[in-house]
């Protein structure tokens, strides 16, 4: 039996970026907007960088798949350690950063090779590592299980830290025992905060980099069930899970307040989760979390026009 069959019996009941490069006009019109992953291969993170190329996380053992979005095959690049690989970004230097969910680590791997450059231990039991932004020398992680950024400062040239500082949330968001707390995050659009996102109650929150969170004012609108965020200049796009929607959102410049602008469907999504841009168009994975994982059941990742 392989590890990843060994992953899927035993998580079976768990139901639980840089900027984009552009795209040639070719492969704006000719790329396959459905994009077949492994099966028994449950996606949640996506990157898109160095390239048309886009990398997938396993939410089982945390393998990293590799596609290239020009004609859609791919392959696993790197093996995972047994437990998730969840939100992803790439940076410049070809580094994908990688949120390990239950496993309360981040992973930094080489996204040619495959290569882990460096591990982190974040927080023991129980804790939920889910996603990950790259802004003001940092990567910052998500904990949806404590109520805690991890920050890992990046030195000089982009050297990786010896180990990840945590900060506290302090202010409005308060966690409850009732599924993910905070999810996603990405900067504001003046880069001098961050935005989380609390799947839970659907609030989104600007968050200081000392971990103060003030609710954004979205006047009477909600995004429950959000998950991966998007940033374009002052558009912020929240991924609502298990609504099957891409909810646009317009932020003032410090991301104080916004107002809903659309909500996008696709007949094609199936709980997608996280979201990621290339020429034209969002890429994301469909988690189909309402379906049990074995090791034949397929995954596929969708590719919309960007609303």
């Amino acid at each position: 039996m392989s590890r990843r069959t060994l992953a899927i019996v035993a998580l079976a009941a768990l139901a639980v970026t840089v900027g984009a490069a552009p795209a040639s006009a070719h492969t704006r019109s000719h790329a396959p907007t459905t994009i077949q992953l492994p099966n028994g291969f449950p996606p949640e993170g996506i990157a898109i960088g160095g390239g048309p190329f886009a990398y997938f996380g396993s939410r089982l053992d945390g393998d990293i798949y590799r596609v290239d979005l020009r004609i859609g095959n791919g392959r696993v690049i790197s093996q995972g350690p047994g437990t998730p690989s969840l939100g992803m970004k790439i940076d410049r230097k070809g580094r994908l950063f990688v949120s390990g969910g239950t496993g309360g680590d981040a992973r930094v791997i080489d996204a040619w090779s495959g290569r882990v450059l460096k591990s982190y231990a974040l927080h023991a039991a129980p804790s939920f590592v889910n996603d990950v932004t790259l802004t003001g020398g940092a990567a910052w992680f998500t904990d949806s299980t404590n109520p805690v950024l991890y920050k890992l400062p990046l030195g000089r040239h982009g050297n990786l830290p010896s180990a990840a500082v945590p900060v506290p949330l302090t202010g409005d968001i308060v966690y409850n025992a009732t599924g993910p707390n905070a999810n996603g995050i990405t900067p504001t659009p003046d880069r001098r905060a961050l935005i989380i996102v609390q799947s839970n109650t659907g609030k989104l929150f600007r968050t200081t980099y000392d971990g103060r969170t003030r609710q954004i004012d979205l006047g009477a609108e909600s995004v429950p069930n959000g998950d991966g965020l998007w940033l374009r200049g002052r558009t912020l796009y929240v991924v609502q899970n298990q609504n099957n929607v891409i909810a646009k959102i317009k932020l003032n410049r410090s991301g104080t307040r916004g107002h809903l602008v659309s909500r996008t469907t696709d007949p094609c999504f199936d709980t997608p989760t996280t979201i990621a841009e290339y020429g034209n168009r969002f890429y994301l994975p469909n988690a189909a979390f309402a379906t049990t994982p074995t090791p034949t059941t397929p995954y596929t990742a969708v590719a919309v026009r960007i609303p």
